[in-house]
């Protein structure tokens, strides 16, 4: 094997090898990376007045909704909330530390008035908030984005193995010619 065939091969290896060995070592990364979405967020909203603040979340049929009081931020338990949800009147139930709805068929998307009439005690109060609903699109499909560094990688791979490649056909040329030179 001559000299030039045998740095070909030994660069294609360290082609391959380099994307693992170019990761920071400890104390050479810049912290931990952003977190990213795993998958598409429910739909929700807020509604805020002075005395109350009402989150809802959207998950098919189900709105499940969260209270606080607006000055501590304190959740309230022990409340009756009744929705009017695009012209639909629904009350909502205790369930654990928050309330649900189970509406009668799913929201269809665009944006839906919701109107919030809270009761705690002899506290009445109106909150008003919007739902915006959009269509999925391409919901189910996870989106693989690729860095530089996987694109250098299989460049360097790729350049690496077309350059071996060409070392031995140069040296199969050269091999079949001395061959033929010999039997002339």
């Amino acid at each position: 094997m001559r000299l030039t065939t045998l740095l070909a091969a030994l660069s294609v290896i360290a082609s391959m090898l380099l994307p693992s060995l170019a990761r920071a070592g400890e104390g050479h990364d810049h912290g931990d990376a952003a977190p990213v979405a795993s998958g598409p967020s429910l739909p929700r909203f807020a509604a805020v007045s002075d005395a109350f603040e009402l989150v809802g979340v959207l998950n098919g049929k189900q709105l499940t909704l969260y209270l606080d009081r607006a000055a501590d931020n304190a959740p309230v338990t022990e409340a009756q909330i009744e929705l009017e949800i695009g012209g639909a009147k629904v009350k909502a139930e205790k369930h654990e530390d928050a309330f649900e709805v189970v509406l009668a068929d799913a929201p269809k998307p665009g944006v839906l008035p919701i109107t919030a009439t809270v009761t705690v005690g002899n506290e009445v109060d109106l909150l008003a908030s919007e739902l915006d609903l959009h269509e999925e699109a391409h919901a189910d499909e996870a989106a693989h984005v690729h860095s530089w560094k996987e694109y250098a990688g299989w460049a360097t791979a790729a350049l690496g193995t077309l350059v071996v490649l060409i070392l031995i056909g140069r040296n199969l040329a050269a091999r079949r010619q001395r061959r033929t030179g010999a039997a002339a």
